[in-house]
């Protein structure tokens, strides 16, 4: 599993730190449940498919997408809007298109467009087939929070 989880992670923090000019720091990845609510109240989502299967998923409070898409436009938001929107799917976009780049010598994959779920406490419905969901939590600011979710599922044979 952590051959297909290290490129998503070294790609998110360069993501961060070339996109957005702000360092962060990786906490310890964990299995998430299948079809638990979580904390965020925006997530970016990039399917997958190709000789692999699966879904990548990045997730923030709203707060934090507003400041990083101040940071990206140099413009200030009081809300999420469709800039804001389109600043989380571009992050997603970025780290999901890069981290494909890193697994192209296991899988030849192709990456959906992305799609923006929004509210307090959303749900993502991960396919019950799918693979076993990795969560790998990131620090930013010193005291918020991120979360890069991803999923994997081998269709050589084997999963991720």
């Amino acid at each position: 599993m952590e051959q297909y989880i290290q490129p998503f992670i070294d790609v998110t923090k360069s993501t961060f730190r070339d996109f957005a000019r702000v360092e962060i720091v990786t906490g310890r990845p964990f299995f998430q449940q299948k079809d638990t609510a979580n904390e965020w109240d925006i997530s970016g989502v990039i399917g997958l498919n190709g000789e692999a299967r699966g879904a990548v998923v990045i997730g923030m409070k709203s707060a934090l997408a507003i400041e990083l898409t101040d940071m990206i436009t140099g413009t200030k938001h009081s809300s999420i809007d469709d800039e804001v929107v389109d600043a989380v799917g571009e992050i997603v976009n970025i780290i999901s298109g890069n981290a494909k780049k890193g697994l192209e010598e296991t899988f030849r994959l192709v990456i959906s467009l992305p799609t923006i779920v929004e509210g307090r406490g959303h749900l993502i419905k991960w396919p019950h087939e799918q693979a076993r969901i990795i969560c790998i939590p990131f620090n930013i600011f010193e005291s918020e929070t991120l979360a890069l979710s991803v999923a994997i599922e081998s269709l050589k044979g084997g999963t991720g």
